[in-house]
């Protein structure tokens, strides 16, 4: 079965593929922020689109239904789009972005590759974000998964072996790696009680490492400056507790300490799990236990985000 219907046929130069599914882990709307702003920043036109019948569940993904004074005005269906960016200053970019499939992952995900390999694209990058033992104080950190070691030490990995739940995206990243393509999923650390708002700061590192990867010259500066404007927006509240504060500078002193460690010494340090769950402890209800606040999930009482770019 086909699931893609083919829009354009560019003509690319050596293009790279950006993978931005919506759908799996994106602390702080990182990856989601960064694709936008990457689209927003170069003129684009759609490649293919996919069929959502076949690969969505609408009851999950209902599409929009837009009503004007009562009368029924449209309705708009989430679909996955593949677009590409040819007029970038460097190499061409192809940018799939769109909710991750809910079933045929394999099926899909081979035809994705065999069209990327007709597109001769060279390399994959996907981006996103998870929420991290780590100070809004300090520079954002990246993590990588990647086809083959260079590649993940180039921009840095959790030093550790572990199993975990993979979204749409990872299986894109594996079934390139097997057909030779080098793919790499570059990961931003969020702190963990500002994962659930927006943090651009995460989504402009995210960019400047794809410009780094690909040579292609993308302007974060707005994404920067509302990083900028965030982190003081939650040193504000952070500030007001002083809990919040002796939280927030062990983290600083973890974080210090990890930079300064080899992936040996690392390992000695206290697991991301304890750190998240101790500034749980803190910031879930002001640090009152049963006083409410977000819940064991939540990210704690941090006020919205500077909201969407």
């Amino acid at each position: 079965m086909t699931f893609a219907s083919m829009k354009s046929w560019p003509r690319l130069e050596r293009p790279a593929l950006v993978l931005g599914l919506e759908g799996w882990v994106d602390a702080g709307y990182a990856g989601a922020t960064a694709v936008n702003a990457l689209l927003e920043s170069a003129k684009h036109d759609i490649v293919a689109t996919f069929d959502s019948d076949a690969l969505l569940d609408q009851r999950s993904r209902r599409p929009v239904l837009r009503v004007s004074n009562g009368v029924h005005a449209g309705l708009k269906w989430p679909e996955l789009r593949l677009y590409s960016a040819t007029d970038t200053g460097g190499r061409s970019l192809l940018v799939l972005a769109g909710p991750e499939p809910d079933f045929r992952w394999r099926e899909w995900s081979a035809e994705v590759v065999a069209l990327a390999l007709r597109l001769e694209v060279e390399m994959v990058v996907g981006l996103g974000a998870f929420p991290a033992p780590v100070p809004h104080t300090r520079p954002v950190r990246l993590a990588a998964t990647a086809s083959n070691e260079e590649l993940a030490g180039s921009i840095g990995f959790l030093p550790a072996t572990m199993e975990v739940p993979a979204g749409a995206q990872a299986v894109l990243e594996v079934a390139f790696g097997e057909a030779g393509l080098p793919a790499v999923g570059v990961w931003a650390r969020v702190p963990h009680y500002a994962a659930g708002t927006a943090y651009p700061a995460a989504s402009a590192a995210l960019l400047d490492e794809l410009s780094k990867l690909t040579a292609v010259p993308i302007d974060t500066e707005a994404l920067h400056q509302a990083g900028a404007r965030a982190r003081d927006q939650i040193q504000a509240l952070i500030s007001a507790s002083e809990e919040h504060l002796a939280m927030v500078h062990q983290l600083e002193m973890q974080y210090d300490a990890e930079m300064g460690m080899s992936a040996t010494e690392f390992t000695h340090l206290p697991t991301g799990d304890e750190l998240a769950a101790e500034l749980e402890k803190y910031l879930r209800g002001d640090g009152r236990e049963g006083q409410g606040g977000s819940g064991a999930g939540g990210p704690g009482p941090v006020p919205p985000g500077p909201g969407p770019l």
